[in-house]
């Protein structure tokens, strides 16, 4: 037998692109002699549907596809296993199931429905799907296959599972001789490698081989990497598909039967593993992240401002290398406050990379404004009010050459500044897309020398430099917030290992320190709740996944 692995990039509710995907690939699999091909998790419709599964005519052009998918096993004499929803006959309970579709010879042969649903982080499958309560194994070709949905082989090997149940548990005295997994599991920067180690425990417990089918691409802020796995019933890894990539591919299954023993873990060969260099994956993750935002969304032209600073730079730059230089275009808008260096680091950037650019001062618009309210902030001194009016007469420009042009506006805030609310709303937070919002700020430096590893893309200068707003004399991030190397520990500890304050302190931290960013991170939800999506690239980046009240006490 023979089994093909379509890795392949979905787009939610188009479900005629989906179905001519799903299509190629059973053709490329029946070409490379495969006897069944197996797609990943809800791959009719996309991953994550969220509320469009409440419309019934979502559910039924979901189930249109799947007949049309049996109509395809028939011409090509090939199996599909497929994710699709599936009503639930049962009036008691949620009315749909996230079910893998096994489909032979024209006939749906056996649906196997997800019994583990994750509600957490971005997870919201509870809301919509009931829990599978009865498993069995399907039998094709004399041979018995488990099929399992993403959540289903990851309550093993977890001193704290979330669930009570695992399905394979439920089947094991059905013997069965192989596991197909149908995923839509996204990335993140450590993931990949928790892929690997989730699969090899399956291995290890159930004593047989298993064929796991991630899916790839963006929806929305919600990446995948794709890195569909091929392991042998002695835990070695055949094959990591590329992150990133669609792909289609055949395996023989019998050496994954009847693999040679391992005489110890160091007979784990490795070389069948992709690289996880955390820079390299990030990178590929944010290009990935824009290239099918707009692409997704019809659009082709981005447009950002551009401050000299290194936020913008790696914005521009990443946005350069997903869409094409002549796609982006950069707006410098300086004002009294900005530095000669930063407009010739933004002027040499913007020719190192090719893009369209504009020199708009912000200087009359901003006098214009002070002009107007003169009368009512008489007697007042200079504050962070006239910082704000600097940053949202950009923010003007920039929708407005937005809404001229077609183009989306980039948001070029790091997670770090999102964390403490050091960013203007209706100004340098606005936007369509953030692009680094779930990249702090020292991992930001870290992906701009990455950038620019065979040679200098982003001027040397804008990442050495202290960082600055620019909106006051003299003024340098410093002045407001601790050097980013320690602000960006602390913001880690609490964000995304949930630390309190008294566990980061006794890590190590300045009590004072931690109270002071604690409090900033709480107070400035409000901000959150109004910036554009973030790219995640993180185990827990704000957004969908880190669901907090702006009206609570907690630490503020």
């Amino acid at each position: 037998m023979r089994i093909a692995i379509a890795q392949q990039n979905y787009h939610i509710g188009n479900f005629d692109t989906n179905f001519a995907k799903i299509k190629a690939g059973l053709e490329q699999a029946s070409q490379q002699g495969a006897d069944i091909v197996l797609f990943a998790e809800l791959a009719v419709c996309g991953y994550p549907p969220r509320d469009f599964l409440e419309f019934e005519d979502f559910i039924s052009r979901s189930l249109t596809v799947i007949e049309k998918v049996k109509l395809e096993t028939k011409r090509l004499g090939i199996a599909a296993v497929i994710g699709a929803p599936t009503l639930n006959p049962v009036v008691e309970g949620k009315d749909l199931f996230n079910s893998a579709y096994f489909i032979a010879d024209g006939e749906i042969l056996h649906i196997a429905h997800k019994c583990l649903l994750p509600t957490y982080d971005i997870f919201d499958e509870y809301r919509y799907f009931e829990p599978a309560s009865d498993f069995k194994v399907v039998h094709y070709k004399g041979k018995k296959i488990a099929l399992t949905v993403c959540e289903d082989i990851w309550n093993i090997g977890n001193e704290n599972p979330l669930y009570v149940t695992c399905p394979m548990d439920e089947m094991m005295d059905q013997q069965a001789d192989f596991m197909l997994n149908l995923s839509a599991s996204p990335f993140s920067y450590s993931h990949a490698q928790d892929r690997i180690d989730v699969v090899r425990a399956n291995v290890e417990r159930y004593k047989l081989p298993v064929l796991y089918c991630n899916t790839v691409g963006a929806q929305t802020e919600v990446i995948f990497d794709g890195g569909s796995l091929v392991m042998d019933a002695a835990g070695r890894v055949v094959d990591e598909m590329p992150y990133f990539e669609e792909v289609v591919r055949t395996y023989e299954l019998a050496p994954l039967l009847n693999p040679a023993p391992l005489t110890g873990k160091a007979d784990l060969d490795e070389s069948n593993e992709l690289p996880k260099e955390k820079m390299a994956l990030i990178y590929d993750a944010l290009i990935c992240g824009i290239r099918d935002y707009f692409g997704k969304l019809g659009f082709k032209q981005a447009i950002l401002g551009l401050s000299g600073g290194l936020d913008s730079a790696l914005t521009l730059t990443l946005a350069a290398h997903a869409l094409g230089a002549e796609n982006v275009r950069a707006v410098l808008m300086p004002s009294e406050f900005s530095s000669d260096h930063s407009i010739n680091d933004s002027l040499e950037l913007v020719k190192n990379l090719g893009c369209m650019h504009d020199i708009i001062s912000i200087q009359h618009v901003y006098e214009q404004f002070r002009s107007t309210l003169a009368p009512q902030f008489e007697g007042t001194a200079f504050n962070v009010t006239e910082e704000n009016l600097q940053a949202r007469s950009r923010g003007v420009i920039l929708m407005a050459l937005s809404n001229k042009f077609g183009y989306i506006l980039l948001n070029t805030s790091n997670k770090s500044e999102a964390a403490v609310g050091y960013g203007t709303l209706y100004g340098d937070m606005c936007g369509g897309l953030s692009v680094i919002g779930d990249v702090y700020k020292s991992e930001c430096f870290e992906l701009c020398r990455y950038i620019n590893r065979n040679g200098e893309i982003i001027p040397n200068n804008i990442i050495t430099k202290p960082p600055s707003a620019e909106l006051r004399p003299d003024q340098k991030d410093s002045d407001s917030l601790p050097d980013y190397d320690i602000l960006d520990e602390v913001l880690y500890q609490y964000i995304e290992l949930r630390k309190g304050p008294q566990e980061i302190i006794d890590a190590g931290f300045d009590s004072a320190l931690v109270e002071r960013v604690l409090k900033l991170v709480n107070r400035n939800e409000y901000k959150r709740y109004q910036t554009p999506p973030m790219l995640r690239v993180s185990d827990k980046a704000f957004g969908m996944g880190r669901r907090m009240p702006i009206v609570a006490k907690y630490l503020g």
